[in-house]
Parts: C-alpha cells; sequence; structure tokens
C-alpha cells in the first residue's frame, strides 16, 4: 500500500502537478478547502484522511514535535526547507517515499528531504 500525501498551501503547485504526472496519489490543501487553517488544524486534518502532509512551512516542525513528545498520534510530516530543496528534488523523493513506503512507516514520523 503507497503512502498518500496532503500538500499544505506552502508547496508550489508545479510539485504536486509533477507529483501527479507520476501517478502519486496526493491532495492538495487547496482541493480540500483547508489552505486557511493553522497548522494544528491542517496536521489534524491530513491525519483523518490518512495522508502524511508534505510541507514547506519550517513552522510546523514544531507542531509535529510537540505531537511526537506528548504521544499524539498524526500521519507523518514529510519537510523540505524552501530554498535549499529544489523542485525536482522534492518530486522525486517523494514519489520514492509514495511508492515505496507504507503509511505505517511514516506515522508520527518527521522525514527531511532530500533522502
Amino acid at each position: 500500500m503507497a503512502i498518500n500525501l496532503y500538500m499544505d498551501h506552502n508547496v508550489p503547485r508545479v510539485i504536486s502537478d509533477g507529483l501527479r504526472i507520476r501517478s502519486v496519489d496526493i491532495i492538495t490543501a487547496y482541493e480540500n478547502g483547508t489552505s486557511e487553517f493553522d497548522d494544528s488544524e491542517l496536521l489534524d486534518r491530513a491525519t483523518e484522511l490518512g495522508r502524511a502532509l508534505f510541507t514547506r512551512d519550517y513552522n510546523l516542525l514544531q507542531e509535529a514535535t510537540k505531537r511526537q513528545r506528548n504521544a499524539v498520534r498524526f500521519s507523518g510530516v514529510i519537510y523540505a526547507h524552501q530554498l535549499r530543496v529544489s523542485v525536482g528534488t522534492c518530486i522525486r523523493d517523494l514519489e520514492i517515499i509514495a511508492k515505496a513506503g507504507e503509511p505505517k512507516d511514516i506515522e508520527n514520523r518527521v522525514e527531511f528531504l532530500p533522502l
């Protein structure tokens, strides 16, 4: 079973489009009507849908860390720095994670790109 992804509102559309071309199952915060949600609500929504949250927002890491420390379940966060990780690298690495992984592999974890 693949890892399905939830793209937060800070992710450029070109990344989402690139993943869709590669048949990766994604949904964006804009498509889901959550683009105005705060970090906690966004992570809750991704978890409700059983999707790992991909973000380029450093502040979302604080929310994930808080949940890890308090043993609050979440479906996983994948983070790529906005300036240090290219669009192409994001697409390549997210495709690998999505197609090679299982949801349990990323649950309650934070993964950093590049791999």
